[in-house]
């Protein structure tokens, strides 16, 4: 799990920057689905593609970022595979991936600081699942009523 997909739109573009720069400095590699710039673009063509990844299994762990958070979690939870979750302080990170497991962390660059959106990133990397009461929930996200 060394190979971290991670997408934006231009409101994430500067906290994307810092977290592929603090992630590279741990050893991780990144996959930069875009956006490249802080020019205006479109945050489903970009995430769009990583949803798809993980949702087929070709990374087991995901980040997308925009300016509040909710567009891109709300795109990449199409994906019936996808278990997104919008994070804005530790503890909810830890939850996500332990009681959710979550695969793709959303985060709100316009409303945390960088150093807190760090924090998150590498709590919610180092958080497994716990299974057990919690497995059963999470198998019946995707029925339908």
């Amino acid at each position: 799990m060394k190979i971290i997909p991670i997408a934006c739109d231009h409101a994430g573009f500067e906290l994307k920057e810092a977290i592929k720069l603090h992630l590279s400095a741990k050893g991780y590699e990144l996959k930069d689905y875009g956006t490249y710039s802080s020019d205006s673009v479109d945050y489903p063509d970009m995430v769009h593609p990583l949803g798809r990844d993980i949702n087929n299994g070709v990374y087991p762990l995901g980040i997308v970022v925009c300016g509040s958070g909710n567009g891109v979690q709300m795109t990449v939870n199409k994906y019936p595979n996808v278990r997104c979750a919008l994070c804005w302080t530790v503890e909810i990170a830890q939850l996500a991936r332990q009681h959710n497991d979550s695969n793709i962390l959303a985060l709100p660059a316009r409303f945390i600081p960088q150093e807190l959106a760090l924090e998150i990133v590498d709590n919610y990397l180092a958080t497994e699942f716990e299974g057990g009461r919690h497995l059963k929930r999470v198998e019946k996200i995707n029925k339908t009523l």
